[in-house]
């Protein structure tokens, strides 16, 4: 990794943390990002990370102003880790207008991506990597209905959210081949996520905290898609070993339609004219 230039969403506590840090220690130069300037500036010094970048990644303005800043600063991208994420029990917008599950686990990782492309286009051996989760298999894609306008459930949003992750990879290897894109399950990691929520699912999570693994266990699979010798694309991965995703993860008709969604909501809502491809 020495040299190569890294960038990693969610990188101020959890899997991303570890994922930076370990990056950082491997040569890498790396950028991290979070929603707290203080925190992001401090977790940057505690690890050694060549620079940050503020962002609220579920508002899609702010997701595409941290990747104008980051391209102003490097003529190019090595590696993107799309690791920021969450799950809400209650429905919440966005302040742009979109349901917050939606937004951040999906819209922002696409976004950030197609804004990075050509830095990506000049890296050395690129790749992008997705945090995605095993509860896809529990998600189905609702093109009709992706925000849950109607009937809301905070865990079929998160599923929905993060088949999403794995259809976007898959699509993306499709039309760039030219980088390699592979989505993850980390495994079920104590890193205190959900535990924002409140009442009893937070009361939940921190029992379910007590028996997962930690932040540097999850964070292997991440930093073995990052850092090491893999020659396969638009794959999903456990345990840093290829695995087959649930049967829905592998409709590239979805994976299509998904793409072309994402894109008409993204140029809605930033008002600009998106060109696939």
């Amino acid at each position: 990794m020495d040299g190569r230039v890294v960038l990693v969403t969610g990188a101020t506590n959890g899997i991303g943390l570890e994922t930076a840090r370990e990056l950082v220690r491997r040569g890498a130069q790396v950028t991290i990002m979070g929603r707290d300037p203080e925190r992001t500036a401090r977790v940057a010094r505690d690890i050694g990370a060549a620079g940050t970048l503020t962002a609220d990644l579920s508002d899609l303005s702010q997701v595409r102003r941290a990747a104008a800043e980051f391209a102003a600063r490097s003529q190019r991208l090595d590696v993107l880790v799309n690791n920021a994420g969450a799950l809400f029990t209650t429905r919440q917008e966005t302040r742009e207008g979109i349901e917050m599950t939606w937004a951040l686990n999906h819209l922002a990782p696409f976004l950030l991506t197609r804004e990075l492309r050509p830095l990506l286009h000049a890296g050395t051996a690129p790749r992008v990597v997705t945090v995605s989760s095993g509860a896809h298999a529990m998600g189905h894609l609702r093109v009709d209905d992706p925000e849950f306008r109607r009937g809301y459930s905070g865990w079929a949003a998160y599923a929905h959210s993060k088949l999403a992750n794995i259809l976007f990879t898959r699509e993306l290897a499709r039309r760039d081949p030219w980088l390699t894109a592979n989505a993850l399950h980390p495994g079920v990691v104590a890193s205190g996520f959900g535990g924002h929520q409140g009442g009893l699912f937070s009361a939940l999570y921190r029992v379910i905290d007590a028996f997962s693994l930690t932040p540097v266990e999850g964070a292997q699979t991440t930093i073995h898609l990052a850092a090491d010798p893999v020659t396969v694309s638009g794959r999903y991965f456990v345990k840093s070993r290829e695995a087959a995703p649930a049967p829905q993860a592998l409709d590239d008709g979805a994976a299509l339609r998904l793409w072309q969604l994402s894109e008409a909501q993204v140029n809605e809502v930033l008002g600009e004219t998106v060109v696939g491809g």
